[in-house]
């Protein structure tokens, strides 16, 4: 299974959005060179954030966006949710996890089990986590150079 580079590339960008602003807002050009993704795509990526509540725009002289809220508070499911289609293990499932096929098949548990477990593990990290993970590696690259 894989996951379209939208979550991907929000996840990062939320990151570097959380990173080292002190709260201030950063422009998506700043985030764009920051982690080298197209500044068109990030820019349709951040309206769906906005309009997900993940994040909030500021406008004119030194504006950018903002967390709408702590990242203690966002978890990776709401910003994944938030930014793709479906999150189902298989094309064939409907968005709720039930079998799309018009009668269930013989696999549909352990395939609605599996998008369970991801959906639990999303849900159970925290975008306050993953910038906290992304310090330490930072701090440990500039150690070990």
């Amino acid at each position: 299974m894989r996951m379209s580079t939208k979550a991907q590339y929000a996840v990062r960008a939320l990151v570097s959005l959380n990173l080292d602003n002190g709260g201030l807002p950063i422009s998506i050009k700043v985030i764009s060179e920051r982690e080298n993704i197209s500044l068109n795509y990030l820019e349709q990526l951040f309206v769906k954030l906005r309009r997900g509540g993940i994040v909030n725009s500021i406008r004119g002289p030194g504006g950018g966006y903002v967390l709408a809220r702590p990242a203690a508070d966002i978890r990776m499911d709401q910003i994944v949710d938030t930014v793709e289609e479906a999150m189902m293990p298989l094309s064939c499932m409907n968005t709720d996890g039930s079998c799309g096929c018009g009668t269930a098949c013989a696999t549909q548990l352990v395939w609605h089990g599996l998008g369970q477990q991801i959906k639990n593990f999303l849900t159970s990290i925290t975008l306050e986590e993953l910038t906290n993970d992304c310090r330490r590696q930072l701090k440990n690259q500039v150690v070990n150079s």
